[in-house]
């Protein structure tokens, strides 16, 4: 007796009868469920199905069919259960009625330690239920109280990029229209672990999917939970420690590359608030404190090594951070007004003033005075320099204030000075043209400033013409400003 007969003797009569003619009289369950999955894969034939009790009479079957032993008429199942629960509300409800959540649960608890080796059967399932919960609140709370915590938590350490999204899109559609859910999910000492896990898994699987990183988005930028999720992700912390003081682990450079290429991508729609650009901004601080400036380094991010990837990514998420608020000018209570009043300007400003200078500008300054500037911090990666320059130039945007810090601080001829290329920092003399742009723009007293410099020759700056500015003496007053050329 083949495999197949004996899982067909083991379900009863009464339940494979009535598939086996919903499905035209075929021989044996497997056939009949394969032929009812492509009738499902339509919204006229799932409508048809619906007539037709069949969502209780599938549920039935995945009972008597459990892992491992129905192995096969369990995936097929679930397959037919996924496609009929597509945006069929009849289906749907009738999941909901037969207590759907439930049976589901039972199935990938029938898997039980042995996910990794089988995550066919846990993503089929989680298809299933990512289709159900788009039904509405009450769909989504039945699914809830049977997962939360410890399901998601189970399936979440499934070290899996299959299962890892569907999870995350259960998650995220169950959260979306109830803030409690959300709360409980970030509280630590409720949900925070299956968040944690799920982060963990995405690293190891490299998962950059939609639903990944809505869940995180929301979580994270919209919410921000920012500092319960980062720093619980290193094992070695704990409540009274100082956040970072000790060490960072990967998963939280791999938290950080995440939220910035998310920023980057919503970068015309998507506003952080001030809470999560201050922890970015403490993250920089802690991982700027430890970085050895002394070694160039080599490579563009990612780089080998976890802390200069946070020191990096942490740049790139504040200078997209500024950017999505330039719009608004410097309003008191967004991320960018709360970052300036917390010392970013003078912070990077410090980086950029510790590093040796350009290249380019190195030559310079060996042919007008023999000697180097004695400078000694080098970039720890490729790009560093660019992205100061870039997040200082996307501040400056439309904000006085701004503009006028850096004047007060001595920043304008620094900024100038990386109007250069430099092989070690791609596109620094375009972002230094803009943070120029920027310094200047609407700002009389910053023009005045570079008009001084330019008629005392103490400053040669060939892209200001660029700008399409130049110095021009006022007949009446005699003072030198700059002026669109």
């Amino acid at each position: 007796m083949d495999r197949g007969t004996e899982r067909d003797l083991l379900i009863a009569e009464n339940i494979v009868q009535p598939l086996l003619i919903m499905a035209s009289n075929c021989s044996s369950i497997e056939t009949a469920l394969e032929k009812l999955i492509e009738i499902a894969k339509t919204v006229e034939g799932r409508s048809d199905l619906a007539s037709l009790n069949i969502i209780s009479q599938l549920l039935r079957l995945c009972l008597s069919a459990l892992y491992p032993v129905g192995h096969q008429v369990l995936s097929l199942s679930l397959k037919l259960l996924r496609n009929l629960c597509a945006g069929e509300i009849r289906n749907q409800n009738a999941f909901l009625e037969k207590n759907g959540a439930e049976v589901v649960s039972t199935i990938i608890n029938s898997v039980g330690p042995t996910y990794d080796n089988n995550v066919g059967i846990v993503w089929l399932a989680l298809q299933l239920l990512a289709n159900f919960v788009l039904a509405g609140g009450e769909h989504q709370r039945a699914v809830w109280c049977q997962f939360f915590p410890h399901g998601f938590l189970n399936i979440a350490r499934v070290r899996s990029r299959e299962t890892c999204d569907p999870l995350c899109m259960v998650i995220y559609t169950c959260c979306a229209g109830d803030d409690a859910l959300l709360t409980a999910l970030c509280d630590e000492q409720q949900g925070l672990h299956v968040v944690i896990e799920i982060v963990r898994t995405a690293s190891m699987a490299d998962l950059a999917e939609s639903w990944f990183k809505l869940l995180l988005s929301r979580i994270c930028l919209e919410e921000s939970y920012i500092a319960s999720v980062f720093f619980n992700l290193d094992p070695g912390y704990a409540a009274d420690m100082i956040p970072g003081s000790e060490h960072f682990v990967s998963e939280q450079a791999y938290i950080l590359s995440t939220l910035s290429e998310i920023l980057n991508e919503r970068i015309e729609d998507l506003a952080v608030t001030p809470d999560f650009a201050l922890h970015i901004l403490g993250i920089l601080k802690s991982a700027a404190a430890r970085v050895d400036f002394s070694t160039r380094g080599k490579t563009s991010l990612p780089t080998g090594t976890t802390l200069i990837n946070i020191l990096g990514y942490s740049l790139t998420i504040l200078r997209d951070i500024c950017a999505c608020d330039r719009r608004t000018g410097l309003k008191d209570d967004d991320a960018v007004a709360v970052l300036v009043s917390s010392g970013l300007i003078e912070l990077l400003l410090s980086f950029l003033s510790g590093l040796e200078p350009p290249a380019t500008i190195q030559k310079a300054t060996k042919r007008q005075v023999g000697g180097t500037t004695g400078q000694i911090d080098c970039c720890p990666y490729k790009g560093y320099r660019r992205d100061i320059v870039a997040v200082l130039g996307n501040c400056a945007y439309g904000r006085k204030q701004v503009q006028d810090e850096i004047r007060k601080k001595n920043g304008i001829v620094l900024l100038l000075q990386q109007c250069v290329t430099d092989e070690d920092n791609p596109f620094l003399r375009e972002w230094g043209i803009w943070a120029a742009r920027n310094l200047l723009e609407g700002n009389k007293e910053n023009q005045e400033v570079v008009a001084g410099l330019e008629l005392q020759r103490s400053l040669d700056v060939p892209e200001l013409a660029r700008l399409g500015l130049r110095v021009e003496v006022d007949p009446i007053t005699h003072r030198a400003k700059l002026v669109n050329g």
